[in-house]
């Protein structure tokens, strides 16, 4: 799972940004509002963590715009304790649920999580499954027919990606946003490679089929 955490505090940025690596989540940062907007308008994020009050753009402004571009990931906004309006304004633009600052650590990932599974991107023990491939964000490896794949960390964010958005054409680019991150230092190219090792890891259960390939746009996670 890739998380964007939108916030001007630096302090408490990192400390939210740190925590989420400890639980194996993928994360990207921004401090300023219009560089969070750019972040949040490439399509490869789970969940938005936004502040309200930003540089630049606002937390409700970026969430109108995503909103706009027919995004309906989940997004957590992060209140000042007396800013009821902006917290009525925030559900209404189309948020999904906020947390009131200062908050407890156990609070934060319990409702990253139960936003996970309302949007249907995490079950409730923390497997995906799609077409006889489970994703098990437990032990961060693939499983078919009880069997693990034995995955690397690319590998594994790779499928987890594909299965989360199953049935859906996915470019090389946002793969690589995703999966590589936004100041990776390797080449496109690393896409199909990787594309390349996980058909092959799926290919003694005869589900490499399940990662199609759209000629001319990108890949596919789809049953025939």
């Amino acid at each position: 799972m890739r998380l964007l955490v939108v916030e001007d505090d630096n302090a408490l940025r990192e400390a939210i940004v740190t925590l989420l690596k400890e639980e194996q989540y993928l994360v990207d940062e921004a401090e300023k509002g219009d560089d969070g907007l750019y972040l949040a308008l490439q399509g490869v994020h789970d969940l938005f963590i936004l502040d309200i009050m930003l540089p630049e753009i606002s937390g409700l402004e970026i969430i109108k715009q995503v909103r706009k571009s027919g995004d309906d990931v989940p997004i957590l906004l992060l209140t000042a304790r007396d800013s009821v309006d902006d917290r009525v304004n925030g559900l209404n633009t189309g948020a999904d649920d906020y947390l009131v600052k200062p908050f407890a650590i156990p609070e934060l990932l319990a409702r990253i999580k139960a936003l996970l599974r309302r949007k249907g991107n995490l079950a409730k023990e923390g497997e995906l499954s799609y077409g006889g491939v489970k994703v098990d964000s437990k032990v961060r490896d693939g499983i078919v027919e009880s069997h693990p794949l034995g995955l690397t960390t690319k590998e594994y964010d790779l499928l987890e990606f594909l299965v989360i958005n199953k049935e859906q054409i996915l470019t090389r680019e946002q793969i690589f946003d995703r999966v590589w991150g936004f100041e990776s230092e390797t080449t496109i190219s690393v896409v199909d490679l990787y594309i390349h090792y996980l058909r092959k890891k799926l290919l003694p259960f005869k589900r490499d089929s399940l990662i199609r390939t759209v000629r001319g746009a990108g890949f596919m996670f789809k049953e025939k």
